[in-house]
C-alpha cells in the first residue's frame, strides 16, 4: 500500500533525476509499464518513449532546471507547482538562440499506481516563455 510520503518522494525524485539530470537509464524505476503522458504534443507517442523524446527535444533548445515550488499529495495523486529556469541554447518556436535566460511557472499532475507514475498531465506557460525570449532577443545589449 502506497503512502502519500512515498508518492511525494517518487515524484520529486522523478523531476530531479529525469527532468534535471536526464538520467533516462532510471526511467523504469519511476514509470509504470502502462504509463500514459497526456501532455505531450500529438507528434509524440503518449508513453515512456514519447516522454524521453520530449525531454531530449527540450534539452536541445534549453539548458533547463525544474524547481518544485509546491507539492500536494492526496492518495495516489500528486500535483506540483514548478518553476522552470532556462537558458536558450537552440532554436525554439523560430527564435534563434542568444543565450537568453528566462523562467516560467507550470503545473504537473501525476497519478501513481504500484509505486510508479502511471499518468501525467502538464500545463506550462509557453507563451510567457516565448515573450521573455523574444524580448531578450530584441533588447539592447550593453557591454561594459
Amino acid at each position: 500500500m502506497e503512502t502519500f510520503v512515498e508518492n511525494r518522494t517518487i515524484v520529486a525524485d522523478f523531476i530531479d533525476q529525469i527532468w534535471n539530470k536526464n538520467r533516462f537509464d532510471t526511467l523504469d524505476a519511476y514509470l509504470h509499464p502502462d504509463f500514459i503522458d497526456h501532455s505531450l504534443p500529438v507528434s509524440f507517442p503518449a508513453n515512456q518513449e514519447g516522454l524521453k523524446r520530449w525531454i531530449k527535444t527540450t534539452s536541445q533548445a534549453f539548458d533547463h532546471k525544474t524547481v518544485i515550488e509546491e507539492l500536494v499529495t492526496e492518495g495516489t495523486t500528486c500535483i506540483l507547482k514548478l518553476r522552470m529556469h532556462v537558458r536558450q541554447i537552440g532554436v525554439w518556436r523560430d527564435i534563434e538562440p542568444a543565450g537568453a535566460e528566462a523562467s516560467v511557472v507550470g503545473y504537473r499532475c501525476f497519478k501513481l499506481l504500484d509505486g510508479k507514475i502511471s499518468q501525467h498531465w502538464a500545463l506550462l506557460d509557453g507563451n510567457s516563455l516565448e515573450n521573455q525570449l523574444r524580448s531578450s532577443a530584441h533588447g539592447c545589449k550593453i557591454q561594459g
